[in-house]
């Protein structure tokens, strides 16, 4: 199973919106609210700080983006907590012999550090990050790529996350999408995805509905108990 992070498994809206304030405030422009963050989030850092200086009519360049991004990563699980049922629907989907993995275009380093921060790491095969690989996220490489990291197949795989983007390269990937409602994604963001979710206590009964063929026994552990089998 392939999941995004911010706004799926974490919201992580607080300390992104804590780190773009500093430094929206050291160039002499006023705060952003936490909605007003939320709407620009999804492309990775370089796009985050740019639709935030466009928002108070400026232009950010390189300086601005490097130093946000320094920031952030010192700052990343202040105030960022997992969304509701996260920990323990995944360790669900790890029991019943999901293999998980993690495809957000947020930089690998801090992807990790929130993972970690809240006992996900363990659960989770392989990250891959907006500079992990040469794309990201609506090209569908980045997830295949993520897929292949985590020693998963695209026709064995289902994706989950709150952005258009998300669809997007599940959909360029072969993947049926699971779209998280509660997320920072917009309804309309929804078009293409195979199903909508609640809330992500509701992802396996989903995940298990578009995928039957790998309903147990054949996502029995190998006979060594390596990792368990299904993307």
């Amino acid at each position: 199973m392939i999941l995004d992070l911010d706004g799926t498994l974490i919201d992580t809206i607080p300390d992104l919106a804590a780190a773009l304030n500093r430094l929206l405030a050291v160039r002499g422009m006023a705060d952003l609210t936490l909605a007003e963050t939320a709407s620009m989030v999804g492309d990775g850092v370089a796009r985050l700080v740019e639709r935030a200086f466009a928002f108070r009519g400026c232009q950010a360049g390189a300086d601005d983006i490097a130093a946000y991004a320094a920031d952030y990563a010192a700052h990343a699980t202040e105030a960022s907590r997992p969304f509701p049922g996260v920990a323990d629907t995944l360790r669900r989907l790890v029991a019943d012999h999901w293999r998980l993995a993690v495809c957000t275009n947020k930089p690998e380093a801090p992807a990790r550090a929130l993972l970690h921060a809240f006992g996900l790491d363990e659960l989770i095969c392989a990250v891959g990050g907006g500079d992990s690989f040469p794309t990201r996220k609506p090209d569908p490489r980045h997830m295949l790529a993520t897929i292949a990291a985590a020693g998963g197949s695209p026709d064995r795989a289902v994706a989950v996350g709150d952005h258009a983007n998300d669809v997007a390269a599940a959909t360029g990937a072969g993947l049926p999408c699971i779209f998280a409602a509660w997320g920072y994604g917009t309804p309309a963001m929804a078009a293409g995805a195979a199903a909508t979710a609640a809330a992500f206590t509701e992802i396996p009964a989903l995940a298990r509905a578009l995928l039957p063929a790998l309903a147990p026994p054949a996502l029995a552990l190998p006979p060594d108990g390596s990792a368990p089998g299904t993307p």
